[in-house]
């Protein structure tokens, strides 16, 4: 396993001395804050794969510290171990309630700890597989969340996002400015998801340029019609100003041609259950590969919704 970077939010420099020491002793990487608002800056400034979390801080508790860590459709996926006073029932039962993944009573046995942390992060690891671009849920977590939907049997709608002429600009601009376009992609993705969606909607990152995004089918079009927006918005500022002005850029095709290549743009499927039944994760992923290969043959950035009756 890579080295794991712990964050520890307590106000007690006695109990944060004697957690760093324990974990960095380790191979861990800590990082510490003395308050919940402390902590949440750092989450966002060096997300950890693993938060420490004391129950009883000012400014901001544990508990709604980790209410906003669990409704952040970007930090969801961090497990939180919440710290609680002995025998303090109320702590447990209200850090379980805002989301947290396990907890563990003050005075705790050092190696009580580090069972549970190395179990944590066990689990997340295997259940999450974030993508390490953009710390989106990968494909395990994907799969899970679409079982979970179809299991349940209410309407959900699954977008299949992807962008168009990606290996193109990859090829003239490199790999450093086309990994700047996909984490911009899930920024805008999130961002819009914030605003307009639910607050259950997931997001996930397949691999590459290729991300999902689960909803209701009543806000799906809104939802993606403002990604399309924002991205072509965004767009024309990946590229120096001589492509920008143009329009396109020069590149060689299979056969080595030289050929003008449009701006890059983004295409999207969306798959629901209002018109018929969807039993299985991989029906979703082959009605969603269709919809987007739809899209694609559009010129620029579209979508397509599936309103096929079964």
């Amino acid at each position: 396993m890579h080295q794991a970077r712990i964050l520890i939010v307590d106000d007690d420099p006695d109990i944060r001395d004697v957690l760093n020491i324990t974990l960095s002793a380790e191979g861990y990487e800590v990082i510490e804050a003395c308050d919940g608002e402390e902590g949440l800056k750092l989450i966002n400034e060096k997300p950890p794969s693993l938060i420490i979390l004391d129950y009883m801080m000012p400014k901001m508790d544990g508990r709604a510290l980790c209410r906003k860590i669990k409704e952040d459709i970007l930090l969801a996926h961090l497990p939180v171990l919440m710290l609680t006073g002995k025998g303090e029932v109320t702590d447990k039962i209200g850090g379980i309630e805002a989301g947290a993944d396990d907890y563990i009573v003050k005075p705790f046995e050092p190696q009580e700890l580090l069972a549970r942390i190395k179990m944590i992060l066990r689990r997340s690891e295997r259940d999450l597989e974030a993508n390490p671009l953009t710390r989106l849920p990968g494909n395990i977590a994907i799969i899970n969340e679409l079982q979970n939907r179809i299991d349940s049997k209410k309407p959900f709608a699954v977008c299949y996002l992807d962008l168009n002429k990606f290996k193109a600009y990859n090829d003239k601009y490199g790999f450093e400015h086309g990994d700047n376009i996909i984490k911009e992609t899930a920024r805008i993705i999130i961002t819009t998801v914030k605003e307009e969606g639910n607050k259950f909607d997931f997001i996930g990152h397949i691999g590459g340029d290729d991300f999902v995004l689960v909803t209701t089918p009543e806000i799906s079009d809104k939802i993606v019609k403002t990604i399309i927006a924002e991205f072509d918005k965004k767009a024309p500022e990946f590229y120096n100003e001589r492509d920008r002005d143009a329009g396109f850029i020069v590149a060689p095709d299979r056969k080595g041609k030289e050929k003008r290549i449009p701006l890059i743009s983004i295409s999207v499927g969306i798959v629901t259950n209002t018109s018929r039944k969807l039993t299985h994760v991989a029906q979703v992923s082959q009605i969603g590969a269709e919809l987007k290969s739809y899209a694609k043959k559009n010129e620029g950035s579209s979508y397509v919704k599936d309103k096929r009756q079964e």
